[in-house]
């Protein structure tokens, strides 16, 4: 290893100081100093100084190249010696790269936290000194590629999940010089120890049964087996693909999204007493009181033109909606609504609404992926147990 043991030209240091600000300073004494250590690393491999004879020399020298060089302190031009046969390399690349992976991992960073590429080339343009073109920064991306595909492919055969949560949100992508709305299909689960776990994402047209059917056998053939409850909103495509795709498992119809449904219904007048039956019916402990409390709600209201519609609702999608009370009090919170799903959709839509159309369906599914990877990654809260199992 050459040693760091030479004398600097203080006469380009003090120009600097003269007539540049400090990181001109810095970049100057850098610049100095890397082409010297680069001087010293080719004595070395030669095995002789300029000048000198030796029966020890491997090479002659050959004279030097420039090359630009970011780091984060900006871009810098550096004197990078030769030799004439070409075989040598100088360490400094080597050992300052993680600076460019640095550089290359924070612009991956802003794209992935929401930040336009416009606006990762002003920042870039403002560290470095140096402007990249927004195509480089859309072509770094394509980096994350092998993490997403790795991560949406991974085995499921390793753990059993007895919960599935799925839903479906839509963006807007750029298609043959078009611009089209397309389905974003995220599948989260809770394992057999309580913890939640993304499963699965897909980037396809619109709901339909064909796509959540195709999405489904997707995490089948990835080794997911049937689990007993699948909870979602109630899309007539969905639940259709979960009763041919998962034999033997209940559906739970999301409650936030079935209230939602009977409160809308409801008057907008004089219906707080209502409002107030209606909840004691969903945070009720045992199935006998809320079957009772559904049929005093009917009882109450259906023979009013008003509460007609609501009550009809009700009637018709309760037992779908109380199939969490087949479980264990323990798990209920937590399987009864789709609200954990809805939080991460909220997440992905934050980043998206700064792109607003994405380029190609790629694009969206490396986008979405590398947003959920590390959503999960930076909530503390994420893998905690949800409730207390066996084996625990």
């Amino acid at each position: 290893m050459a040693q760091l043991n030479f004398t600097l030209d203080i006469d380009i240091l003090k120009d600097s100081v003269m007539n540049s600000n400090i990181d001109a300073v810095v970049k100057s004494t850098i610049v100095l100093l890397l082409n010297e250590y680069m001087e010293k690393e080719r004595d070395e491999y030669l095995k002789t100084s300029s000048y000198e004879r030796s029966e020890e020399r491997v090479d002659y020298r050959n004279g030097y190249y420039e090359r630009e060089y970011t780091m984060s302190l900006g871009t810098i031009t550096l004197k990078v010696p030769r030799t004439r046969e070409g075989d040598f390399s100088p360490s400094v690349f080597d050992k300052y790269a993680r600076c460019d992976q640095a550089l290359v991992l924070s612009m991956l960073e802003m794209v992935v936290n929401g930040v336009s590429t416009r606006k990762v080339t002003h920042v870039v343009e403002q560290l470095c000194g140096k402007a990249v073109s927004k195509s480089f920064v859309s072509s770094l991306t394509a980096k994350l590629d092998p993490i997403v595909n790795e991560w949406a492919n991974r085995p499921l055969n390793t753990k059993y999940y007895p919960y599935l949560f799925v839903d479906a949100m839509y963006i807007k992508v750029r298609e043959h010089n078009r611009v089209v709305s397309k389905a974003v299909y995220i599948a989260m689960a809770i394992d057999d120890e309580g913890r939640r776990e993304i499963l699965g994402l897909r980037v396809d047209h619109n709901e339909s049964f064909v796509s959540w059917s195709s999405f489904f056998q997707h995490l089948i053939s990835r080794g997911l087996q049937s689990p007993k409850l699948v909870i979602s909103d109630a899309h007539e495509g969905l639940k259709k693909a979960i009763q041919k795709d998962f034999v033997g498992t209940s559906w739970q119809r999301c409650t936030v999204h079935f209230k939602r449904n009977i409160v809308d219904a409801l008057p907008k007048k004089e219906n707080e007493e209502a409002l107030t039956l209606l909840k004691s019916i969903f945070v009720a402990e045992d199935l006998d009181t809320v079957r009772k409390l559904k049929e005093l709600f009917l009882e109450k209201y259906e023979e009013y033109p008003k509460f007609k519609r609501s009550c009809s609702i009700l009637d018709d999608g309760f037992e779908d909606a109380i199939q969490y009370m087949n479980f264990p009090i323990s798990h209920r919170k937590s399987i009864r609504s789709t609200n954990s799903l809805e939080r991460l959709n909220q997440e992905v839509r934050r980043r998206e609404r700064v792109i607003r159309i994405f380029p190609n369906t790629q694009s969206a599914f490396r986008l979405i992926g590398a947003v959920l990877i590390s959503y999960v990654e930076s909530k503390n809260q994420w893998n905690k147990k949800l409730y207390p199992t066996k084996k625990s």
